[in-house]
């Protein structure tokens, strides 16, 4: 019987083309075909890595059907590589149903780690970091306000994703509904020669933007506070991890937030958030 191959999760830069390891590069070289987000995209970088391993599309609108496909490569013998067009696949990119059925199948999943922009952002923010929720792509409009509105407590930073054309809206709706005063920081164009990182009040931000003093040019990383006085400690967060996986092994998950609740006192959103990460779950978009 003939041995399956194995399926690599690669990251690829988020700018700087530099920025790739070696391991990822000896990875694209030797595999047999790499699923590509946008094939036009990555074949820029494979042209300046010097490797012409052949290039699979796949991406949001056809990454259902083509996951099948490639898992019977897969299963055939052949190793593959999924890459998006920059940062970690997955993290707001396409790649869960492949990853997903390679599980199934019994196929090695093997990640080869690199850029991802919401942890380089995070790292260069000076906000709080010892415990954060990555939210990515807010929903348009009305479940937007409504998603700030559940996080306004959130005794961790908050880290979002959005695109040039709708980030003057998150903001100015972030200072509506969490206030002005909140600490944040905005990124751009991480790694790349026009890099902006700028940290003060979500007002400060807002304007900046605005004003086109910050430029509405590449994607945006919006970073957001606790408020003042709700930062936890290492050992509150430790605390709050023990208990509710305690009390998930035993009930449900809306019982076990609200008798996580009466025992410390943390705010009921808070630990709902923490309940799903522990369950490997997203919260619903409202």
């Amino acid at each position: 019987m003939q041995d399956m191959g194995e399926l690599y999760v690669v990251a690829t830069p988020i700018g700087n083309l530099t920025d790739i390891s070696q391991r990822a590069q000896d990875i694209l070289s030797h595999v047999t075909w790499i699923a590509a987000e946008d094939t036009r995209h990555s074949v820029v970088l494979l042209q300046h890595l010097g490797i012409s391993t052949h290039l699979v599309s796949y991406h949001e609108h056809n990454e259902r059907d083509r996951a099948d496909e490639l898992i019977e490569k897969i299963k055939a013998g052949e190793s593959g590589a999924l890459i998006s067009d920059a940062g970690t696949p997955l993290i707001s990119d396409p790649g869960y149903h492949i990853v997903q059925k390679a599980h199934a199948a019994g196929i090695t999943v093997i990640p080869i780690p690199g850029a991802c922009a919401a942890i380089a952002a995070l790292s260069a923010s000076g906000l709080p970091s010892a415990k954060f929720l990555f939210e990515g792509f807010l929903p348009a409009k009305s479940g937007r306000r409504n998603r700030l509105a559940a996080l306004k407590d959130f005794p961790s930073t908050v880290i979002f994703y959005e695109a040039p054309h709708r980030v003057l809206d998150l903001l100015e709706e972030s200072c509506n509904v969490l206030g002005g005063e909140r600490k944040a920081c905005i990124a751009k164009e991480i790694t790349k020669k026009f890099e902006t990182i700028f940290a003060g009040s979500l007002q400060a931000i807002f304007e900046r933007v605005q004003q086109g003093i910050i430029p509405l040019k590449g994607e945006f990383v919006l970073m957001i506070a606790p408020d003042d006085g709700k930062t936890e400690s290492l050992e509150e967060i430790a605390e709050q991890m023990r208990v509710m996986q305690i009390l998930l092994a035993e009930l449900p998950v809306k019982q076990a937030v609200k008798l996580a609740v009466q025992l410390t006192g943390h705010p009921k959103n808070a630990l709902y958030e923490l309940a799903l990460q522990i369950q490997g779950k997203s919260a619903p978009e409202n």
